[in-house]
């Protein structure tokens, strides 16, 4: 899991606030994007698909989207959104829980309490790994159901609590958290993302004279598109691993022992192109969803600041 979620500054209700603009982004931006990421998770754990004999590699995306229909139907291109979107509000509460308070603790001393790189590196860290271990269940859960439709036969889980609960009775706590070291890795990703993030933020600020609360919708978007991209390309086959490990719960023979494991297999079967499967994809599907979510994240949180001012949040520590 990534967070893809700017930090505003904090407030006596700011936590409120921040919880419910990112579960309310987050949501709109899974919804509009489930069916290419049902699509990058099957690249990710299985590579090109095969339609009628033949490995297909033309439109391979439109191609995907035609198979699930046909194979699956309309539900199809949806799986895995139930779970994703249960797991946005914790998510969110759990991230600016420890996000605001660790770029509070590490913020400099000025009025403009601007962060450097590397302690806005380290505050997003934190807080990314404090959120994947207490959410990866329900990613977990998201990856097989994203899978289960693959190969026809019977689905082995209904739903999301359902599924939860075979996989703790059949797997144990080991299965609820399959793939948390390469998703712990995935930390760097919003290390590397919401640093630019800021700092974009910031100069396109400078540039049209005006301050960062204020920046237009356009602006944001193209901040969030720009950090999104470079942050995607560099940490994608952290996500590979992850799902891999994830997935292989479905069978009773283990292709992984581990992270590790994993890394030498797929470097010696498939070279560095396999830790770089649906790649493609999964840009056109994050910068989409990286703008909705951080645009639709400062649109909402500003409604909410200006329909219910809060108190400063020196105030409420003096």
């Amino acid at each position: 899991m990534t967070s893809d979620a700017p930090a505003p500054a904090p407030s006596s209700r700011g936590f409120l606030y921040n919880a419910g603009a990112g579960a309310a982004a987050g949501a709109i931006a899974a919804t509009f994007v489930c069916p290419l990421d049902v699509i990058k998770t099957r690249f990710q754990v299985h590579g090109l698909p095969k339609i009628q004999g033949r490995t297909f590699r033309g439109s391979v995306i439109v191609g995907c989207l035609e198979q699930i229909l046909q194979k699956e139907g309309f539900r199809g291109m949806y799986r895995g959104l139930s779970p994703t979107v249960l797991a946005l509000l914790p998510t969110w509460a759990v991230y600016f829980t420890v996000y605001d308070p660790l770029k509070r603790l590490l913020g400099s001393n000025d009025e403009k309490r601007q962060l450097s790189i590397g302690a806005n590196m380290i505050a997003a860290s934190g807080a990314g790994a404090a959120t994947t271990i207490a959410t990866i269940p329900l990613w977990v859960v998201k990856t097989r159901f994203q899978t289960q439709g693959m190969n026809g036969g019977v689905a082995p889980y209904k739903g999301t609590f359902p599924a939860l609960r075979k996989i703790a009775h059949e797997e144990g706590i080991r299965g609820l958290y399959s793939g948390l070291v390469p998703a712990l890795v995935g930390v760097s990703h919003v290390a590397i993302q919401f640093p630019f993030y800021e700092k974009i933020k910031i100069y396109l600020a400078k540039r049209d004279n005006t301050s960062v609360g204020s920046l237009s919708a356009g602006n944001v978007a193209l901040a969030s598109s720009i950090s999104k991209i470079i942050a995607s390309s560099l940490t994608y086959p952290h996500e590979v691993v992850r799902s891999r490990l994830q997935e292989q719960g479905f069978h009773s023979v283990k292709r992984y022992k581990g992270g590790i494991d994993c890394i030498k297999k797929v470097f010696r079967e498939e070279g560095l192109p396999g830790f770089y499967r649906g790649c493609a994809t999964n840009l056109l599907r994050t910068t989409p969803a990286a703008v909705i979510t951080f645009t639709s994240f400062e649109m909402i949180h500003r409604f909410l600041e200006t329909t219910f001012p809060p108190e400063p949040l020196s105030r409420t520590l003096q």
